[in-house]
């Protein structure tokens, strides 16, 4: 792993990426006021057909690794990611904030697919498994996800940026 420390500057030690995953690891509650600046959002970045940046808010999880999310096929983000899979999931935490880019990968394994719709329902969206076994359904979703079937989505970390928002700080770079 290549660490580039951004808080030399300020003689600053690097964020320590175990630190940051360890953070991840422990979940990210979405539901209001359990941290962010009230909660924490995720924010997807896709590319648009001409090349400028589509920014959405996405209920993701940290899982093994990886961020996942998951939107219907007829959205803006699933016809980005059709196109070009290369994108950017954000996050405040009350200890970091933390930029990851990396390649989506649209998951229809029926195993992943029902591992992940119970990670969901563990977090609190009363989420199942389609008929298919291959996408997700729910009485209801963000109205940014559209209607279902919805598709899940793995984002593979190439490279991340985190700051830390608490004492002492810092700032670092790390391709993953």
């Amino acid at each position: 792993m290549d660490t580039i420390n951004l808080a030399d500057l300020y003689d600053l030690p690097p964020l320590e990426w175990a630190a940051i995953q360890a953070g991840l690891d422990a979940g990210l509650s979405q539901a209001p006021g359990t941290g962010g600046p009230n909660r924490h959002t995720c924010w997807l970045t896709t590319i648009n057909p001409d090349g400028s940046p589509h920014v959405t808010a996405v209920g993701a999880l940290w899982v093994q690794g990886s961020f996942w999310f998951q939107t219907g096929d007829q959205t803006r983000k699933a016809k980005n990611l059709a196109r070009d899979s290369r994108c950017v999931l954000s996050v405040a935490t009350d200890d970091f904030d933390l930029v990851l880019e990396g390649e989506s990968r649209l998951i229809t394994d029926p195993a992943t697919v029902a591992a992940r719709a119970a990670s969901w329902a563990d977090a609190g969206w009363p989420v199942r498994v389609d008929d298919t076994g291959q996408a997700l359904t729910a009485e209801f979703s963000a109205p940014s996800a559209g209607p279902p079937p919805w598709h899940v989505y793995r984002v593979d970390p190439r490279a991340a940026t985190a700051i830390a928002t608490v004492e002492p700080g810092g700032a670092t770079r790390w391709r993953l």
